[in-house]
């Protein structure tokens, strides 16, 4: 009979710092995909039940360990446990198909900043937003989780991918401040 046996997505040894820049791999809990009405009953029963309603464009919401992730329209990203106010909503479990990756220190920003063409000034990208985006060449959902804590949520099968080009930016901002 085989015998499964669970993996990291990345191969490279995380946590990893740099110039004040940490990278280590985060594990969130289960991530699920929902399809979702903006009604106000879904967003009424969710702040009821958890204590955060639906995430407006671009942002996130967090109460009761979840995080619910604005993911385009009508779709959201539930990040924990499912609360039942979801329940009868079309949803998937993309928990194994996300690798979730937390950078964090003075210069993640900046590190940030190398591989991706969004915006994140804080007056743009506030702590709590969140974005589809691409992360160099893959594409990846960012959240800011605080003034310099980012969660960046990648195609598991591209982590690797992401830990290098995340690292080569971290040596480059931290180079760069030696100059």
């Amino acid at each position: 009979m085989v015998e499964l046996m669970a993996q990291s997505p990345v191969s490279s040894r995380l946590p990893l710092e740099i110039g004040g820049v940490t990278l280590a791999l985060a594990e969130p809990g289960r991530v699920t995909w929902v399809a979702v009405r903006d009604d106000g009953a879904l967003a009424s029963a969710l702040e009821e039940e958890v204590g955060c309603g639906l995430p407006t464009a671009l942002r996130s919401t967090t109460a009761s360990g979840l995080r619910l992730v604005w993911h385009g329209p009508g779709q959201v990203l539930a990040i924990g446990a499912l609360p039942s106010a979801l329940a009868g909503l079309p949803m998937t479990d993309q928990s194994d198909g996300f690798a979730c990756l937390a950078l964090s220190g003075h210069g993640a920003r900046d590190v940030l900043a190398r591989l991706t063409p969004v915006d994140l000034r804080g007056h743009v990208f506030p702590v709590d937003g969140a974005a589809r985006t691409l992360l160099g060449h893959m594409t990846a959902t960012l959240i800011r989780e605080g003034d310099a804590a980012w969660l960046c949520l990648v195609p598991r099968s591209m982590a690797d991918s992401a830990v290098h080009d995340l690292t080569r930016a971290m040596e480059g901002v931290a180079g760069r401040a030696t100059l």
